[in-house]
């Protein structure tokens, strides 16, 4: 009989237990033996659910308190000193370096954050310096696992592979990935001596690295470690855990080491297939088969799932089901859902998907499975029609052609005519959007949600949050302003809840980073825009100033990755339909006078192919096209801004300039503004804002700190080009900082242009 397993599971909780938790220990109204004790409750009842759905293989130490890499820097010493300097216990110190750190006793800024593989999850980089020393420092992995084995349950191990843990770091010295190879291998090997007195039968190490583009020395590095690693496995059987895609670059090399088990995407991994039917796969070694889709939320289709077994049953002997990734990538549960009742039988979050493992693996072992009930009921959820097709919408996207896609005068007329027109002081400055959401804010939606007060009400109040925040940024002395989207949840719900063609779940939460999360929409049907979405909220803000407001919007590409798409029709498709929509708002928005338009599409780098050969086949070409048809309709007068954050742009930086937007912020403060020197290599032709100081963190920029920042960029980035704002939205951020911060910001500037 197929055992089964899970990669991951959700750590935040049912009703973001975790997030809350986390929260009141920052603001000290949580004991650290609370938030401890969360935590635990936490990991039980994940443990248990997987008990009670006969899964076989259940992973531990998948928990953290802000992110997984950040435990294992923990785990192996790796804590730069900056950190250990300012005196503070284990978990204090641990947020430190997730969210930075100011008092009088300390001013330090959070480790880099980064975008996880093509994933909306954010994981804090590992800093090496020429003096890091690698050892065997924290034993939470053991630590978990006993807790397990208290509750009567022995569970597998996930730790952050060696070599995945090397590649994804950042190197600020001489040293680099191979200098620590060998410190690296006697942690592992110390962990593994460790596990073997406990006696896990499994220790899982994620390597999804493998499945990305890798030089013939990094391979050679990997080899290197792990055939001195996998010589101490003290009888713990290894799996080498991968997923995002296939692992074609390496295939062979896995096959000649002795790791006792493998695990390979079947879902993203395009080539997985091929790989095993073209090179075999080795009878000693179990193969951890990710068929359950680890990052959507639909059904799985059972005879398709059945069939791909099939073919994999000629080849490997001992296959375990598994999820293609960690379930990380889903809300934990369908049962908090209320109102979706028509299409609940059609999803499947985390727990649903230990449903489908189960039912899976009673079907398989049915000599007849056609018979069973778990089997026939999929057959039959697969037959149903599950939308009626908006033909009027297909019709637009088959009668979309070139010119549709361009927009005239050229980029660089434009920039004339746009100058003129709106006469800026050098270096102008801005914000990215959205200004805190304070309780009032918070307590007004909710009021209007509950129907506790009327739109009317809601309006008028949120009305009043705009001409307080036009104030407010006046008063700080910025140049273009912000409406502050006080109307809005999230910057991907809020379009969506305003476009035909999706539904909205209640508390489908999934974690972003930290404590930060979201409600990803689901793409049901065919997108269009039912009627003006932002109009009355941006045009009131310009009436309560002359100085120039931005229209605020959602970019296709971002709202269909930060979205549960469709799978039965192309991304493409699903990308096009949603860019007429917006098209449509931008020019309502420009018929109404707002001469500038931002649309954000903060996650254009999420879904790039892995590969890079991929890179514009199978996403950039279309994915930029996108862009550019939601505002080739406009005016050379009008001036379009986009917004990108947290993921790596300096290796696509031409492919972003072809967007053709007037103006591209970047986050830029907590990547050592690297993107500046990639502007500069490319002789990037767009204006640029280059965020100069981390919201993610709370602590406030000092006046000379930004200075610093504007005169380093202005060494690569030509003063006419350059604007200056933070690296984010300020949402999430609250009202005293971000006075102080922007107050500085202005102040900087100031500064700087004084100077000139």
């Amino acid at each position: 009989m197929m055992k089964t397993s899970i990669i991951g599971f959700p750590r935040i909780g049912a009703h973001r237990e975790l997030k809350f938790a986390v929260e009141k220990y920052l603001k000290k109204q949580l004991s650290l033996n609370e938030l401890v004790e969360e935590g635990k409750q936490i990991r039980k009842k994940n443990w248990l659910l997987q008990k009670d759905n006969d899964i076989d293989i259940i992973p531990s130490n998948d928990f953290s308190f802000y992110d997984g890499m950040l435990d294992t820097a923990v785990m192996l010493n790796v804590v730069p000193k900056r950190y250990k300097m300012l005196g503070l216990n284990d978990i204090d110190e641990y947020f430190a370096m997730a969210r930075g750190y100011q008092n009088d006793a300390g001013d330090v800024k959070a480790l880099m954050m980064k975008k996880w593989f093509n994933t909306n999850y954010h994981y804090m980089v590992p800093e090496f310096n020429d003096d890091t020393e690698i050892k065997l420092a924290a034993e939470k992995p053991l630590n978990e696992f006993r807790e397990a084995q208290a509750l009567g349950i022995k569970t597998k191990p996930v730790i952050v592979g060696p070599f995945t843990f090397l590649k994804l770091a950042n190197f600020t010295g001489q040293k680099k990935m191979i200098d620590f190879a060998d410190s690296i291998k006697k942690a592992y090997i110390d962990l593994l001596d460790k596990f073997s007195q406990l006696g896990p039968e499994w220790v899982q190490l994620d390597e999804p690295v493998l499945v990305t583009d890798l030089t013939v020395e990094e391979i050679s590095l990997f080899v290197d470690i792990y055939r001195d690693v996998l010589k101490e496995k003290h009888g713990i059987k290894i799996l080498c855990q991968t997923y995002f895609g296939d692992i074609r670059d390496c295939y062979e090399t896995i096959k000649k080491l002795s790791f006792d088990g493998v695990g390979i995407d079947f879902v993203e991994g395009k080539n997985s297939l091929s790989l095993i039917e073209k090179n075999g796969f080795d009878a000693d070694k179990v193969l951890f088969a990710g068929i359950i889709n680890g990052k959507n939320i639909w059904r799985n289709h059972y005879k398709k799932t059945i069939g791909y077994i099939d073919e994999l049953k000629k080849y490997a002997a001992n296959i375990v089901l598994n999820t293609s990734c960690s379930l990380l990538h889903v809300p934990v549960t369908l049962e908090n859902e209320h109102n979706i009742d028509a299409y609940k039988k059609y999803f499947s979050f985390a727990v649903e998907k230990l449903h489908e493992l189960k039912e899976l693996k009673i079907i398989l072992r049915d000599t007849v499975f056609a018979d069973t009930e778990e089997y026939k009921n999929n057959v039959e959820l697969f037959k149903t029609q599950r939308y009626i097709p908006n033909k009027e919408v297909q019709s637009k996207i088959a009668d979309l052609s070139d010119t549709d896609f361009e927009r005239l005068p050229v980029r660089s007329e434009r920039e004339k005519i746009q100058k003129r027109e709106f006469n800026l002081p050098v270096l102008p400055t801005t914000t990215i959007g959205s200004f805190p959401q304070t309780k009032e804010v918070r307590d007004n939606r909710f009021a209007f949600r509950k129907k506790q007060i009327n739109k009317e009400a809601y309006i008028k109040q949120n009305k009043k949050f705009i001409a307080d925040c036009i104030q407010l940024q006046e008063e700080i002395g910025l140049d273009v302003l912000v409406h502050g989207e006080f109307e809005r949840n999230d910057m991907v719900e809020y379009f969506g809840e305003n476009l035909e063609g999706y539904i909205f779940t209640e508390n489908a939460w999934v974690q972003s980073y930290g404590t930060r999360c979201v409600k990803p929409p689901v793409i049901w049907g065919d997108i269009s825009r039912r009627q003006p979405i932002t109009v009355d909220y941006i045009t009131y803000a310009q009436s309560c100033t002359k100085k120039l407001v931005k229209g605020m919007l959602t970019g296709p590409i971002t709202i269909l990755n930060w979205s549960f798409p469709r799978e039965d029709i192309s991304l493409q498709e699903s990308a096009f339909q949603i860019g007429l929509a917006i098209r449509d708002e931008v020019l309502d928005l420009e018929a109404n006078g707002i001469k500038i338009i931002q649309i954000d599409e903060a996650a254009l780098r999420e879904k790039l192919p892995l590969r890079k050969a991929d890179w514009h086949s199978e996403y950039l070409d279309w994915a930029i096209r996108a862009f550019k048809l939601v505002h080739s309709g406009v005016s050379a007068e009008t001036q379009i801004h986009t917004h990108m954050c947290y993921s790596e742009f300096n290796d696509i930086i031409k492919d972003i300039d072809n967007m053709d937007a007037d103006v591209i912020t970047f986050e830029a403060s907590r990547s050592d503004f690297t993107v500046v020197d990639a502007l500069n290599a490319a002789n990037f032709a767009t204006e640029v804002g280059p965020g100069v100081y981390d919201i993610h963190s709370p602590r406030v920029p000092s006046v000379e700190e930004i200075e610093n920042e504007i005169i380093g960029m202005l060494k690569k980035i030509p003063i006419d080009k350059l604007w200056i704002n933070p690296d984010c939205g300020l949402k999430t951020r609250g009202v005293t900082e971000t006075k102080a911060s922007l107050k500085n910001l202005v102040c900087a500037v100031k500064n700087v242009r004084g100077r000139i």
